[in-house]
């Protein structure tokens, strides 16, 4: 058994925007409050007024995460307008240790990368009824430019034909009723919610 293993097994949350992930997660959070942990990821941007190192993100040069990445340290990394982003095998690691189920929210080149690690997390993918909801959630938010909520859309029929593919999720779950969602997600992780609990009561 390789030290990723030790503690309960991480869950990779994937999904469109305006799928209705946070929305879930945060119920799920809510039930069962001391369960759930989440990886700190790092990144190279700095850090707004209010955020902590090592709460918010682990603040990084593009030196240091570079090098990092090039060590096989990173689980998946992107870049978005200009900055670094990812998640480290130690983060995830840290909250394992704390015998918390560890919560990625990751995009679908994220599920890739995870997918050749040793890592072995329970994959749920949450998708919209339709694009025609995802585009009216999206719409609704009043917080995107066309052009922006375009590169949503277009972003989010790909990570819909990705969820697919067989073998690639085991669960995945339409967000139709969130009650019904809510229930297939937590039924898809109550194993190692039961698991952490069990270590509870053994510690």
């Amino acid at each position: 058994m390789s030290a990723a293993m030790a503690g309960p097994r991480p869950v990779v949350l994937s999904g469109p925007s305006g799928a209705g992930k946070s929305t879930l997660l945060k119920k799920l959070m809510k039930e069962y409050n001391n369960v759930f942990g989440f990886s700190v990821s790092h990144t190279t941007r700095n850090p707004r007024p209010g955020e902590e190192n090592g709460k918010d993100y682990h603040y990084v040069t593009r030196d240091v995460m570079k090098a990092g990445i090039d060590k096989g340290e990173f689980i998946e990394n992107a870049e978005f307008s200009g900055n670094m982003y990812g998640t480290s095998k130690a983060a995830v690691q840290d909250v394992q240790a704390k015998n918390l189920i560890c919560i990625l929210d990751i995009d679908m080149q994220g599920v890739k990368n995870i997918k050749k690690t040793d890592l072995n997390p329970i994959y749920i993918s949450i998708q919209p009824p339709s694009m025609e909801v995802l585009e009216k959630r999206l719409r609704d938010r009043k917080t995107e430019s066309e052009e922006s909520l375009q590169k949503r859309l277009n972003a989010a029929k790909n990570e819909i034909e990705f969820s697919k593919k067989p073998g690639i999720f085991d669960v995945v779950i339409v967000n139709d009723n969130l009650e019904d969602a809510y229930d297939q997600l937590k039924n898809a992780v109550l194993e190692e919610i039961n698991v952490v609990n069990k270590m509870k009561v053994s510690s």
